[in-house]
């Protein structure tokens, strides 16, 4: 088992029973930082132990657990404390200054961000891709019009061997199971991106169930809330006939199928690393860092691919705490990176990590962040 796949169990494992990362000397160190490298402890002078606490989208949790696990081994007077709570909570908390840092699949609107009495910069530190998951046994390959998934998403499409599933799909055996869909019930980035796409690709959805972090979905038997990417993906484990939308490293980590989907071209696409990074590469990141990709163009594009955001204060009163947020964030732009393919996500190009580590540098005077 690699190192990268036994980090990501211990991380699920630490979510589910305490939701929480408790940083300590329970994985193996990721040997491939940079010789050198500012992240290794004896570089760092933090001038004592320094804990954050960070709270918020579950999208790129098992990536940033995986993160401030090895990071801990690396520099031991660090700890990173990360709560999947969801995006709506990690801005909520990240507001109310509770926290050390927040996470957010949506970048904070202009007015969120007047209310930071400590200012805010927001940081893309990943990407990712969100899937149609699905739990249909005998069925391992599913094709989905965009009439189709939209059909699913709004509740006129109720069975599995609907004529419109079954035209995408002639040469699969589709059952007569009642469809079961899944969504966030907890505010959620994850569901912000998803709906924004949905509207952008179906007017039935736009004018049904609309866009944001909470929407009102059908109140039916059929529609079932969970909390979290973890708890959407359970609740497909477990729900035969279910579908539901989670993030690509999700699905790929637990084994769950996902379908693969039309897009904005009218080409059936199976989303992976190449086209999620191919999708991205078409997006322009302004000068404030926020980009949202709404059904993307292109002939392979893939129209649910977005950036994740970390939230950080412009201004840390304790210095110990400044420099261990620039620490923290040096590591996520560079080793953090390397591991991001094997956990589902899509490494940052340097360009991107070069802006980012821009924006972050200054926040405390005795630390400049590198990237390599």
């Amino acid at each position: 088992m690699s190192k990268f796949k036994f980090d990501l169990r211990l991380a699920a494992v630490l979510m589910l029973t305490a939701g929480v990362v408790a940083c300590g000397g329970t994985t193996t160190t990721d040997d491939t930082a940079t010789e050198g490298s500012t992240t290794e402890g004896e570089a760092i002078a933090l001038g004592g132990n320094v804990a954050l606490t960070g709270a918020g989208a579950s999208f790129p949790a098992p990536l940033y657990q995986n993160w401030f696990i090895t990071l801990n081994q690396k520099v031991p007077e660090l700890q990173v404390n990360y709560q999947s709570v969801g995006s709506g909570a990690g801005v909520e908390q990240f507001l109310a200054e509770t926290v050390d840092f927040g996470a957010s699949d949506t970048a904070m609107k202009d007015e969120e961000i007047a209310q930071a009495g400590r200012g805010t910069i927001l940081l893309p530190m990943t990407a990712g891709s969100i899937v149609f998951a699905y739990n249909l046994p005998g069925v391992d390959e599913l094709k989905l019009s965009r009439e189709a998934y939209a059909g699913i998403a709004t509740g006129k499409i109720t069975t599995w061997n609907d004529p419109m599933i079954v035209a995408d799909n002639p040469d699969v055996e589709l059952p007569d199971t009642p469809i079961t869909f899944v969504h966030r019930s907890d505010g959620s980035g994850t569901t912000a991106v998803f709906t924004m796409n949905m509207v952008a690709i179906s007017p039935e959805f736009e004018s049904e169930i609309g866009e944001g972090k909470t929407v009102e979905w059908p109140k039916t038997g059929n529609f079932i809330g969970a909390k979290g990417n973890e708890g959407i993906t359970a609740q497909i484990q477990q729900t035969e006939g279910s579908i539901g939308y989670i993030e690509y490293g999700y699905a790929t980590q637990n084994g769950v199928p996902f379908a693969t989907i039309e897009n904005k071209a009218g080409n059936f696409v199976k989303v992976d690393d190449e086209i999620a990074s191919e999708t991205l590469a078409e997006v322009e990141l302004p000068d404030n860092l926020r980009a949202f990709i709404v059904d993307a163009e292109g002939a392979n594009a893939y129209p649910f691919v977005t950036y994740t955001w970390m939230m950080v204060y412009s201004e840390y009163p304790d210095a110990q705490k400044a420099m261990a947020i620039e620490a923290m964030v040096e590591y996520g732009l560079n080793e953090g990176q390397e591991v991001a393919p094997e956990l589902g996500y899509i490494p940052l190009p340097k360009n991107v990590r070069d802006r980012v580590a821009a924006a972050a540098d200054g926040i405390s005077p005795d630390y400049t962040i590198t990237v390599r």
